[in-house]
């Protein structure tokens, strides 16, 4: 089995290629060793001890480098534990654990129904533009809401923490957005 192996816009994220689908629907982000308990995979890669987040993407895993942690020593660690879970056929997630969900946090967000027609149009931007040049970056980002002009969206994986993510959010996203959408005034980050 080959993993290819990209970098990706944040230094301290690397993207790994398992030649297989991960996912089949949706992403998961695992922060931390806690949230990282439903996968024995994300628990394992934790357990390198240098590994500060963990992102499934349909077909690439992230996998985020504590500060100070050097790829060169890591990388080796993340490529057997991912080599192992693959050629094992070993489960994504435990029996009875989650998928991809939606933390409760992020459910309470409620769009006005008055900019129905508004929502629908970011939503379908974020996710035929937007989901899919972020996904080469080894990240993911996800619409949390609208309210008075302004779009909300969560950064993950390797988008998450990532030196150029506010010129991503800036200088791409609220461009795009704003070009197509005139009602949006700002995009922010959640």
């Amino acid at each position: 089995m080959l993993i290819e192996t990209e970098a990706t816009p944040n230094p301290a994220t690397l993207k790994f290629l398992p030649g297989r689908v991960v996912m089949d629907a949706g992403t998961r982000d695992f922060a931390t060793p806690e949230e990282a308990e439903a996968s024995p995979l994300a628990d394992a890669l934790f357990g390198l001890g240098d590994v500060t987040g963990v992102f499934f993407g349909r077909d690439f895993v992230s996998v985020t480098a504590a500060p100070g942690a050097e790829w060169r020593d890591l990388k080796p660690d993340v490529l057997a534990v991912l080599m192992d879970h693959f050629t094992a056929q070993m489960p994504l997630f435990r029996t009875g654990g989650a998928g991809f969900s939606v933390p409760a946090e992020e459910e309470a967000f409620t769009d006005d129904p008055a900019d129905a027609d508004i929502v629908a149009q970011i939503k379908d931007l974020i996710e035929t533009r937007v989901r899919p040049a972020v996904a080469n970056d080894g990240g993911d980002i996800v619409y949390r809401g609208f309210d008075k002009g302004k779009v909300y969206l969560r950064m993950q994986g390797a988008c998450a923490g990532c030196p150029s993510s506010s010129a991503t959010l800036k200088n791409g996203i609220e461009q795009l957005l704003r070009y197509y959408v005139p009602e949006v005034t700002e995009v922010r980050a959640v």
